[in-house]
C-alpha cells in the first residue's frame, strides 16, 4: 500500500509560490499600501526608471551550451577572502521595518543560514551591533556619509561596524541630493505615520500586517540613537537622520575612509567607468554597479548595461558587485555573465518577507540558490568562474566614448 509522505511548510511555499511575481502580488495584498509603494516605487512619476532596469535585464540572452556533464554544478564562490554558497546576497535596505516590523533581523538570519552576504543599511530599524550577532558569518555595513563636523559621525559608524566584525564596508555614493519619489508624496509618507483619512482606510485594508505594526510598535533608527540621546522618540531620530544625512561623499572623504577601514572597502552605485577607474587608484576593493533600484536618478541608464564597461575598466583590479532588477537565479546568471562577481537583491527578498512573514527570508534564499543551480546548469555553465565564459547577447550595452582630451580621442 502505498503512503503519502507530509509535505513541509518550506515545501507547500515553494508551491504556492514559486516565482518573484507570487511574492508581489500577496505582498501588495497584505501590506498596508503607502508601505508597499514605498518598497515598489522610485523616483520620478511613475518610477520609470524602475521598469526600465526590469526591461533591460529581459534583454539579455544567454546562449546556451549542451553535452557538458552537469552532475556537479556549483554555484559556491569567494569574495574578499570569504567564503560563500551562492553568488547572490541581500542588498542594503533602509527602513524596511515599515514594510514588515523586524524585516532587517529576519532576512539576516535567513542569509546566515544560508551563507550569503547580508548588507544592513545606516538607517536600518535593527542597530547593527544586533545584526552582526545575528549574522556574524555575513555581515556587512552599509554606510551613508554624515558630513557635519568633518565626518564624525561616518567615522564614528565605521569604528563600530569594525568593532561589530563587518566584513565589508559598503560607501553609497549615488545620493548626493534627496529627490522626490512621487508615490510617497502622494501618499503623505513621512515618520512617524500621520494619521489621515486615508492612511486610516490603507491600514484598515492590511489587518496582518496592522496587527504586527501593533505589537511590535513603529520602526525607529537605532543606529541613530547614541547621537541623538538614549530617550529619544522616533520623531528626534527621524528628524535627525533627514538633517544630517544631508549630501553625498566625495573622493577625498573616500580616501579618508579608506585609510579609516581596515577591511574589505566597496563604492556603491558607480555608473561609469571613469568613476570606476578613480576607485580603483585610490584602493578599494569592490566597484559595486547600481542606480539604486530606480530610487535616485530616473534619467539614469539600466544597471545592468553599463556593466560590461565598467567590468572592462576595472580589469580584474577590483571585484564588481551588482544589484538591479535582480528576481531570479537567471536573473543571477546574466549578471555573472556579463562580468559581476557577485549580485545582489533587494526588493525581491523584502516582498518575501512582507508576503511570508518570518519564513519569507529562507523561502527568497532557498529560491534563489534553486535557481541559480538550476539555471547554471541549463545554460552549460559549470560554475561561478565558468559564468564569464557564456555566450551573451546583451544589445543595450553601454558603450561610453573617450573623453575628448584622452590619447587618441
Amino acid at each position: 500500500m502505498a503512503t503519502t509522505v507530509a509535505e513541509t511548510p518550506a515545501a507547500r511555499l515553494r508551491r504556492r509560490y514559486p516565482s518573484f511575481n507570487d511574492l508581489q502580488h500577496r505582498a501588495r495584498r497584505r501590506v498596508a499600501r503607502f508601505a508597499y509603494d514605498f518598497v515598489a516605487g522610485g523616483v520620478g512619476d511613475g518610477a520609470p526608471n524602475v521598469a526600465h532596469n526590469r526591461a533591460a535585464m529581459d534583454a539579455v540572452r544567454i546562449v546556451p551550451r549542451y553535452a557538458l556533464d552537469v552532475s556537479a554544478v556549483s554555484i559556491r564562490t569567494e569574495l574578499f577572502g570569504r567564503d560563500y554558497a551562492a553568488p547572490v546576497g541581500v542588498a542594503p535596505m533602509g527602513n524596511i521595518g515599515m514594510v514588515w516590523p523586524e524585516a532587517d533581523a529576519i532576512l539576516a538570519a535567513a542569509a546566515q543560514r544560508a551563507r550569503i552576504p547580508y548588507v544592513s543599511s545606516t538607517v536600518a530599524n535593527v542597530a547593527m551591533e544586533e545584526l552582526a550577532r545575528i549574522a556574524p558569518d555575513v555581515f556587512w555595513f552599509q554606510l551613508y556619509g554624515l558630513p557635519g563636523d568633518k565626518h564624525a559621525l561616518s567615522f564614528d559608524l565605521i569604528r563600530r561596524a569594525e568593532a561589530v566584525g563587518a566584513h565589508a564596508l559598503v560607501v553609497t555614493l549615488d545620493v548626493p541630493a534627496r529627490q522626490k519619489r512621487v508615490q510617497d508624496v502622494r501618499n503623505g509618507l513621512v515618520m512617524p505615520f500621520r494619521y489621515r483619512p486615508r492612511t486610516f482606510l490603507d491600514i484598515a485594508r492590511a489587518p496582518f500586517w496592522a496587527l504586527e505594526m501593533l505589537t511590535k510598535g513603529q520602526p525607529t533608527f537605532p543606529n541613530m540613537r547614541q547621537y541623538v540621546g538614549e530617550t529619544a522618540g522616533l520623531a528626534e531620530m527621524a528628524g535627525f537622520v533627514q538633517a544630517n544625512m544631508i549630501t553625498g561623499v566625495t573622493w577625498e572623504d573616500i580616501a579618508r575612509f579608506r585609510e579609516a577601514w581596515p577591511r574589505a572597502l566597496v563604492l556603491k552605485g558607480i555608473q561609469h567607468p571613469e568613476d570606476a577607474e578613480r576607485a580603483v587608484q585610490l584602493g578599494v576593493d569592490g566597484i559595486w554597479v547600481s542606480n539604486h533600484g530606480g530610487r535616485q536618478f530616473d534619467a539614469a541608464p539600466a544597471s545592468i548595461d553599463t556593466v560590461p564597461a565598467i567590468a572592462a575598466q576595472v580589469a580584474g583590479r577590483a571585484k564588481l558587485l551588482y544589484d538591479g532588477s535582480i528576481r531570479s537565479g537567471l536573473d543571477v546568471l546574466r549578471s555573472l555573465a556579463v562580468g559581476v562577481d557577485m549580485c545582489f537583491a533587494g526588493r525581491a527578498f523584502l516582498y518575501a518577507v512582507a508576503a511570508l512573514g518570518a519564513a519569507g527570508g529562507d523561502h527568497a534564499a532557498a529560491a534563489f540558490m534553486e535557481e541559480v543551480r538550476g539555471t547554471f546548469a541549463q545554460a552549460g555553465v559549470l560554475s561561478v568562474a565558468d559564468a564569464p565564459r557564456a555566450t551573451v547577447l546583451h544589445p543595450n550595452a553601454v558603450r561610453f566614448e573617450p573623453p575628448r582630451n584622452a590619447p587618441g580621442g
